[in-house]
């Protein structure tokens, strides 16, 4: 079945109140009453909770990792170049969509759902796996040191990108940056995570640029 925009007004519903009660707090029928739907709409929609969450996640992440591989296989760029996008992608993505992240923080630290933690390590071994990729292309073509740990390197960027951003307010706080609204901190944010990561990147990696 298509995705539609009742079906998306249903997972917007039910990601905003997994991020506040958590995915086992949360029953159909909370979604139901959130979304102004009856509950057989929901069931029609997606068959059951479970089926809801795999259809967020995968709406959530699959046009990131497109781009991703779309990217990796843009023969035009360098795999420096490849590295710097990506991160600014990974950037772009958690601060569009800081809901459904904070979902997966959340979630991760109880782990007290097995079908969700499932679907965060398959995420994880994804991302992984193409990162792997882009690398070996790199070491092949004399860009990249050998002997990368590439599980750490990726929890290198998506840690520090997502506690920043799930920490954001304290960091505006220690800044003295409150006032500032918050489309334009978003933005000085976003550049600023990008330069850390990327010279961070440039020194476990060992490139020069």
């Amino acid at each position: 079945m298509a995705i539609t925009d009742k079906h998306r007004h249903i997972l917007e519903k039910a990601e905003e109140l997994f991020a506040v009660k958590g995915y086992s707090g949360t029953s159909v029928r909370d979604i139901a009453q959130a979304a102004k739907v009856n509950l057989a709409m929901v069931s029609y929609y997606f068959g059951s909770k479970e089926k809801l969450m795999e259809t967020l996640f995968k709406e959530r992440i699959s046009l990131m990792q497109l781009k991703i591989e779309t990217l990796l296989k843009n023969e035009t760029l360098s795999p420096i170049q490849k590295v710097e996008l990506v991160i600014d992608e990974y950037i772009a993505k958690v601060l569009d969509k800081q809901l459904f992240y904070k979902i997966m923080l959340c979630e991760m630290a109880q782990r007290k759902n097995r079908v969700v933690i499932n679907y965060i390590r398959d995420i994880k071994l994804n991302y992984a796996n193409m990162m792997q990729s882009l690398v070996q292309e790199g070491q092949q073509k004399k860009f990249f040191r050998k002997n990368i740990d590439i599980m750490l390197l990726m929890n290198t960027m998506t840690g520090t990108v997502t506690q920043m951003i799930m920490n954001k307010e304290i960091y505006r706080e220690f800044n003295t940056l409150k006032k500032m609204p918050e489309e334009a901190f978003d933005l000085q944010l976003k550049n600023i995570l990008g330069n850390h990561i990327k010279q961070i990147f440039k020194t476990l990696l060992e490139y020069e640029g």
